[in-house]
């Protein structure tokens, strides 16, 4: 089994866990972003939002936000980052479905992933138009 976060949910591999129900593990990552930066990934394998079936997102969507609740409330965090990534030019390192929840502590204690760019509104307008035309299937 290649997936690391597969072996944590099978118990063959270590990890701190924080929280735990019947479809969801919550635990601390390794690579502490701020103090308390906390994965929360289904117990089943999906790799990404392309991937992951709606009914275990909404799983694992609860899980994120009483784990947050967990953090702010143990650990005194002002604020708290939600964060996923699906796919290596997002910056995806783990492919196994899982959001990061990271405490914020002070403002300046992390920085935006990105620089906002302000677009015309007919420009949002044709991109909203062709978003909404396109069919998925679930």
């Amino acid at each position: 089994m290649s997936c690391v976060f597969c072996r944590i949910v099978q118990g063959a591999e270590p990890a701190r866990s924080v929280h735990e129900d019947e479809h969801t593990v919550a635990f601390l990552d390794l690579a502490q972003a701020t103090r308390g930066h906390t994965l929360v990934v289904p117990r089943v394998h999906h790799r990404d939002l392309g991937d992951i079936p709606l009914d275990t997102a909404e799983r694992v969507m609860r899980a994120a936000v009483e784990v947050s609740r967990r953090l702010t409330g143990a650990l005194g965090a002002a604020g708290v980052n939600l964060w996923h990534a699906s796919g290596e030019t997002a910056w995806q390192s783990a492919f196994h479905f899982h959001f990061h929840v990271v405490p914020r502590y002070a403002d300046g204690d992390r920085t935006p992933p990105w620089t906002e760019v302000e677009q015309p509104v007919e420009f949002l307008a044709g991109m909203a138009r062709s978003i909404r035309a396109w069919r998925i299937e679930m």
